[in-house]
């Protein structure tokens, strides 16, 4: 449904596949046994109009996989903040995310990056800090990276969430060598997409129509960045959270198919 509310009189018409990931966590706000609490959320989602096409679907194990995810990534991103407080973390292909507003810890900067056009509806919906920062690029065009003036010796984390789902294979690969090529040292919070989420499985879990997929995500990433130091994945499916059928669950026992069905998020360092 769409959202209204008396004290805004202009409802933004937003892209479908931005305010999608922003309802589905006003949705989960709001839910007595919520994964995540995103009133930032909520509150923006008062100016929206939700697209036909996010209510299309299986709309309610669609939020379970997205808000899993988002879960995943927040852990990710405090445990490495925790590590390191005064760290950058970099948000590529950011859209409406608000995991700045949900995991800052008052001393970390934070960047965000994406298309001109998203940014200005992030500008309309979330407020600035003297910490959180914009800027123009994307997955795929890489020339913002030479603009990034970031020492050496000041931790790094680059988070990619929902952008290299909408990316092919070989974009994918390139994006990662880049990073692997531009920062010495850094961490990475990455999300892809196993090669059968596409099958009728992968739908019922929750899977979208993604443009790439890799049997073994892992190897995947290795391949790019064969000097990498650690790499592990997480599945959506191994988290702690009673919403998932038992069904749904067996998949994780079949360990050659746990990380194929659904994105999962790989965390590396090099």
């Amino acid at each position: 449904m769409s959202y209204y509310c008396r004290k805004h009189r202009e409802h933004y018409q937003i892209p479908a596949h931005l305010i999608e990931p922003l309802w589905f966590r006003s949705r989960e706000s709001l839910a007595d046994n919520g994964l995540i609490y995103d009133p930032i959320a909520a509150q923006a989602c008062l100016s929206c109009q939700v697209a036909p096409d996010c209510r299309s679907g299986n709309i309610d194990q669609k939020q379970l996989l997205h808000v899993t995810l988002t879960q995943i990534c927040d852990q990710q991103v405090r445990e490495f903040l925790s590590t390191y407080p005064d760290a950058w973390v970099i948000n590529v292909g950011a859209g409406l995310d608000t995991r700045f507003y949900r995991v800052d810890n008052g001393r970390c900067h934070w960047l965000e990056v994406d298309v001109s056009e998203h940014l200005i509806w992030r500008q309309r919906l979330f407020h600035p800090s003297e910490r959180y920062q914009h800027m123009s690029g994307s997955v795929t065009s890489l020339t913002w990276l030479k603009t990034i003036n970031i020492s050496e010796s000041v931790p790094v984390l680059i988070l990619c969430e929902h952008a290299l789902l909408e990316t092919q294979s070989e974009h994918v690969a390139a994006f990662i060598k880049t990073l692997g090529l531009t920062f010495p040292h850094a961490h990475a919070c990455l999300l892809l997409a196993g090669d059968k989420t596409g099958t009728r499985l992968g739908q019922r879990l929750g899977s979208g129509a993604y443009q790439h997929g890799f049997a073994a995500p892992e190897h995947a990433v290795l391949n790019c960045l064969p000097w990498i130091k650690a790499v592990h994945s997480v599945s959506p499916l191994n988290y702690p959270c009673r919403r998932w059928k038992i069904w749904q669950r067996l998949v994780c026992r079949l360990t050659s198919c746990q990380f194929r069905y659904t994105p999962v998020v790989i965390h590396c360092h090099w």
